[in-house]
């Protein structure tokens, strides 16, 4: 018999891979259900809104990516600026494992409910803005660590990791909008070399 931890985690696979393949507005409560093979008493159960299920799933996604991209991309085995192009790399190359089985660029999760969600959804923008916040708190560190060992000198670090994460989101925008990943590994290579100077 199936527990409700079971039944939870389901739903919330469905709405991960269904809402990150087209989008938020596309995927319904009846097609996380028939994805999941839930009925709705089960879905509303666990989630009061498709709102609830969304937050959910965001702390989802976030949490398998510090798992899978981050903790590995920036593990202290390589010099600090290397872990920037390994987090672009690893990046890129996830996109591309994506493209060969879905045909198409889907981009950064967050990057994509944050274009489709930030002016209709107040709860779910300040989620997403949370992320990023958690992610430049770590590029923040690789610059910080950059400047101690003498890779980089007269280094704005709070502008440098925004504008790198901003970097990031663009060429992911910009390879989901052309469908091409080879944008990805032309362009990821330079966010390391991003920087603003303090004045």
């Amino acid at each position: 018999m199936e527990s409700n931890t079971d039944t939870q985690q389901r739903i919330l696979d469905s709405a991960r891979e269904l809402i990150y393949a087209r989008s938020y507005a596309d995927v319904g409560v009846a097609a996380i259900c028939e994805h999941a093979g839930v009925k709705k008493g089960s879905f509303y159960h666990f989630f009061p809104s498709k709102r609830d299920l969304t937050l959910s799933m965001l702390d989802a996604v976030y949490a398998d990516l510090k798992e899978t991209l981050v903790m590995k991309a920036f593990a202290e085995d390589i010099p600090p600026l290397a872990r920037l192009d390994r987090f672009g790399q690893l990046a890129a190359e996830f996109q591309q494992q994506m493209h060969q089985s879905t045909g198409v660029v889907l981009g950064c999760p967050f990057g994509n409910l944050s274009n489709e969600l930030a002016t209709q959804d107040e709860t779910i923008r300040i989620r997403i803005e949370q992320i990023f916040t958690n992610l430049q708190v770590v590029i923040r560190k690789v610059l910080r660590e950059a400047v101690d060992e003498g890779e980089i000198k007269n280094l704005n670090i709070e502008a440098t990791a925004q504008a790198m994460l901003a970097y990031f989101e663009g060429v992911m925008l910009l390879a989901k909008s052309q469908n091409n990943t080879k944008i990805l590994s032309q362009l990821m290579p330079a966010m390391s070399q991003i920087r603003i100077n303090t004045i």
